[in-house]
């Protein structure tokens, strides 16, 4: 885990489990939880990269395209600066072309305290220095989210370890993120923001609340501000859910908390936000692109294994994750409200997906040049805290998942025709489908005997 990141998890892991262990010297349920998720996340993504025969477990390079050419050289420039081994310094790269400016790179794509860690590598070993970035990053991702979950709603740490992890290891990482290492400081803010608006909802952690958003924006404010948008939606279903809030006066007391800790956070964050944008105005502008929305076939291909593209939005987050997030709307174990407006407020969230003015509210006013869904992992992130919910309180009821089964079944047959389905699709899709209903029946059997 990050030392930023692994700070911010000790400081909050005592008040967000939710209680003490059952004896003395225990960890808590969120301590827990977050530790599970960070070792099952950093494990999956090493035997994944280790069955793709890529770099450090194989001979296939990972640096093609983008991280070849940019990040690779921008964070083997970062190492010789930090360790004063360049002769070029913070502000002019003499490594790139005949000399340019670094200022707005440091900012853009360098300033997250996990891209220090590449000074501890060999000059001849930045290759694995990024890797190992990547990992911790989305590492710190799995951990945040399993503690997140805990603290929206008691229940078994096993089950939130796991949903952390799917969160890390969406379709999204291994298809956008993994390849854009900046972009994975989004990834760990979304969950950490959710948790800042947890806070300012019950008037917790005022001074650490802004130095989370600070920390956040800082490491990437980019995705950091999708990731906000994504915190916000959260924030406003708590808000008309928790029973904490029973009064407009409360709920409105929360929500002008979290708007004070993100313009806080901001705030911290804007001297290095400020040099970007001025850097940004006077580089060389990128081509403009008018947004073209995929096809609604290819959009729900995207929650299927096995899929892959760069103009479609990667969703997937497990076949069990996803069964679970669609039997939300059908478990009467769950309180009404909560089902509305969880339901509501993932299915708003994939309109936006392919609605252009929601397109540029997501991307800040500009259609980006190359993947148009880079915000999507917010969307990964509202399907894993449907499914906890649906199962925080136990293996949802046969009616529930047999609804949930069903729209699961439509949403596959709605998406046989995308031209990101390959062969491997539905056949991985349909023993994932059928372990997942094997093991939600144990429980059940087990429940009718007693």
């Amino acid at each position: 885990m990050p030392p930023a990141a692994d700070t911010v998890l000790d400081e909050v892991v005592d008040e967000e489990d939710a209680g003490p262990g059952p004896r003395s010297g225990t960890p808590a349920p969120g301590a827990r939880a977050a530790g599970a998720a960070g070792l099952l996340t950093a494990a999956l993504f090493c035997l994944a990269t280790a069955l793709s025969r890529s770099h450090p477990f194989g001979p296939v390079t990972r640096n093609v395209v983008d991280l070849g050419q940019q990040y690779l050289p921008y964070h083997a420039y970062w190492r010789s600066l930090l360790r004063g081994e360049t002769h070029g310094d913070a502000f002019l790269n003499w490594n790139s072309g005949f000399g340019a400016g670094f200022l707005g790179d440091i900012g853009t794509y360098l300033s997250s305290p996990v891209d220090l860690l590449v000074v501890f590598f060999p000059a001849d070993r930045i290759e694995l220095a990024l890797y190992v970035v990547t990992a911790v990053k989305i590492t710190a991702a799995g951990a945040a989210t399993a503690l997140l979950l805990l603290r929206l709603r008691p229940g078994p740490w096993p089950v939130a370890a796991v949903l952390g992890t799917a969160y890390a290891l969406s379709g999204w990482t291994f298809n956008f993120g993994s390849t854009v290492p900046m972009w994975l400081d989004g990834l760990a803010a979304f969950p950490l923001l959710c948790l800042v608006g947890e806070w300012a909802r019950t008037g917790r952690r005022p001074v650490l609340g802004p130095l989370v958003v600070a920390l956040a924006w800082t490491a990437n404010f980019y995705t950091a501000y999708m990731a906000t948008l994504g915190a916000a939606v959260v924030l406003v279903v708590r808000l008309l859910t928790a029973e904490e809030t029973a009064t407009a006066r409360q709920r409105l007391a929360g929500a002008l908390r979290a708007a004070r800790g993100v313009l806080v956070g901001v705030g911290l964050a804007a001297p290095l936000v400020v040099v970007v944008f001025l850097g940004t105005k006077t580089a060389d502008p990128t081509p403009e692109v008018t947004f073209a929305p995929a096809a609604w076939t290819d959009v729900l291909a995207r929650f299927l294994p096995a899929t892959a593209s760069t103009s479609s939005p990667a969703l997937f987050i497990g076949t069990p994750a996803l069964l679970l997030a669609l039997t939300l709307p059908f478990n009467r174990a769950v309180a009404p409200r909560v089902r509305a407006a969880l339901t509501a407020a993932v299915v708003l969230v994939t309109l936006s997906l392919q609605w252009e003015p929601t397109h540029l509210l997501w991307h800040a006013g500009a259609s980006p040049n190359g993947v148009p869904y880079r915000q999507a992992f917010v969307l990964c992130g509202l399907l894993l805290i449907a499914a906890w919910f649906s199962v925080a309180g136990g293996v949802p009821r046969p009616a529930a998942l047999l609804a949930g089964g069903a729209l699961f079944g439509g949403l596959a047959w709605a998406a046989r025709g995308s031209v990101d389905v390959d062969r491997w699709t539905f056949p991985a899709l349909g023993m994932a489908a059928l372990l997942t209903l094997v093991a939600t029946g144990i429980p059940h059997r087990g429940r009718n005997r007693g």
